[in-house]
């Protein structure tokens, strides 16, 4: 689990050094378009894969956006495969713009993790919630508190990743994953949660307040 902040996270780093390396040479080889789309390609790389500083709040009983984007599904639902009862469900859908790393809504213990294989539709789509290649986790808090996420890989996005184990501590805010290229997270929470966002919202992980305990 990564402690320290770096201005762009590892994942980045395959595509970003190759990028680098052969606008490099379009350039030593006096090719000017094939530079300038070097150019362009590489700053894509480097502010998708970008980890800008965060100020997470410190108010009591919050719960957080776990990633930037666009809020596309909000309401009730039977969340019979993990939680087994019902839940809010938001759903936030992350462009290819927005910066792609989830960070934990509340601090608490992963006490149960599952990966499954899938297809790749649309991250937007609300199909894309179960049918799509996902890796889903139930967070504990105090007091029993258990919420769910889902991280959903899109058409684009084909590569989740998962830096936590099950067992591990969660602090809020903190990063454990991300998705690359476009994708969504669904979040289930108890429905008792008292929500301050709503449809089509664009909010921030880590610093964003989905809502409150009560």
């Amino acid at each position: 689990m990564p402690e320290k902040r770096w201005p762009i996270v590892k994942e980045g780093l395959p595509f970003l050094i190759p990028s680098s390396i052969l606008t490099f040479l379009f350039l030593i080889l006096g090719w000017k378009w094939l530079t300038f789309l070097g150019i362009l390609l590489t700053l894509f790389i480097a502010y998708f894969f970008r980890n800008p500083k965060r100020k997470i709040p410190s108010l009591k009983n919050i719960i957080l956006s776990p990633a930037d984007g666009k809020i596309v599904y909000l309401g009730e639902c039977e969340e019979e495969r993990f939680l087994k009862q019902r839940a809010l469900k938001i759903s936030i859908f992350m462009s290819p713009l927005d910066v792609h790393l989830n960070r934990s809504p509340v601090s608490g213990k992963i006490i149960e993790r599952k990966y499954h294989p899938g297809k790749f539709l649309m991250a937007s789509r609300e199909k894309a919630s179960i049918l799509n290649e996902q890796n889903a986790f139930v967070l504990e808090a105090e007091e029993s508190f258990r919420i769910l996420l889902v991280q959903i890989a899109g058409w684009l996005a084909r590569r989740i990743v998962f830096y936590a184990r099950e067992g591990d501590y969660l602090k809020q805010g903190q990063i454990f994953g991300m998705i690359r290229f476009g994708s969504r997270i669904d979040l289930y929470l108890p429905p008792q949660v008292k929500l301050v966002v709503h449809l089509g919202q664009h909010v921030k992980g880590g610093e964003s307040i989905i809502g409150h305990r009560v």
